[in-house]
């Protein structure tokens, strides 16, 4: 790779780091077993009181309900940063927008009062699971080994407040991390790239970007930006017409590649 002359390390966090989909499929499955029955008092035919299902929101879901209900948030999501993007709408941080999914979740599952609608609280719980997600299995010691020999630095959708949550909660270690919401709008807007440029001080085609999404590496690319794709079971993977400077099965690849030892 002598072709490649690299200062900083830039990744992407949501999906490359972490295992999105796993934290938003616990927090979907906490939901829906909240929802369970439980027993309420009625009369027997004797007077008496006893304990009998009451109406319940939902049961428990089973794997393809979960995957539809993960479905209706990832699209609202994607959807509604889209839209942000491309100035349809004003710009809200991903809390804002990950209130609304699970709200659209809570809802399709049945976890609300058809009088009042979706309970607060589970709507609430159901948000927060955006922020604990684990990591995958190389990601700590990955970043590890990496910051070695380069600054890392973490650039996320995720806003500020979750970033931090979201950081601790996967142990994830930076020299810097680094919140779309300070560009007050979302990836691939280059904007968002530019906030990497601009801490590091350095060109960009001195920074390498690293995430497991082919768009987010295309949006990195337009400004610049070197590219790293690092497979995950959960990304976006390139396509043909795609042409990134490294290509690595994990993160262990990546320094393995950067010559890192």
């Amino acid at each position: 790779m002598a072709e490649l002359t690299i200062d900083a390390v830039v990744f992407d966090v949501l999906g490359t780091l972490v295992d999105e989909p796993a934290g938003l499929r616990a927090g979907i499955r906490a939901l829906t077993s909240s929802a369970s029955p439980s027993p309420s008092p009625s009369a027997s035919p004797s007077g008496s009181l006893s304990a009998s299902p009451s109406p319940s929101p939902s049961p428990s879901l089973d794997d393809s309900g979960t995957e539809r209900l993960l479905l209706l948030w990832q699209r609202h999501i994607e959807r509604e940063q889209g839209r942000i993007v491309d100035g349809d709408r004003p710009y809200l941080p991903s809390d804002a927008l990950d209130r609304e999914a699970a709200e659209i979740v809570a809802r399709a599952a049945g976890a609300e009062d058809p009088a009042a609608g979706a309970d607060p609280d589970a709507v609430a719980s159901l948000a927060r699971a955006a922020r604990r997600l684990p990591p995958w299995p190389d990601t700590v010691a990955g970043l590890a080994r990496l910051a070695e020999r380069f600054p890392l630095i973490g650039l996320s959708n995720a806003s500020r407040t979750a970033l931090l949550e979201l950081n601790a909660h996967a142990g994830l270690r930076w020299h810097q991390a680094l919140s779309a919401e300070d560009a007050r709008t979302y990836k691939p807007d280059p904007e968002v790239y530019r906030l990497a440029v601009t801490v590091t001080g350095l060109p960009p085609e001195r920074l390498l970007m690293v995430a497991a999404h082919a768009w987010d590496l295309r949006g990195a690319q337009a400004l610049g930006l070197r590219t790293a794709y690092v497979a995950r079971p959960v990304g976006d993977p390139p396509t043909p017409s795609d042409h990134f400077d490294l290509y690595a099965e994990d993160l262990a690849d990546l320094a393995d590649q950067l010559g890192v030892s």
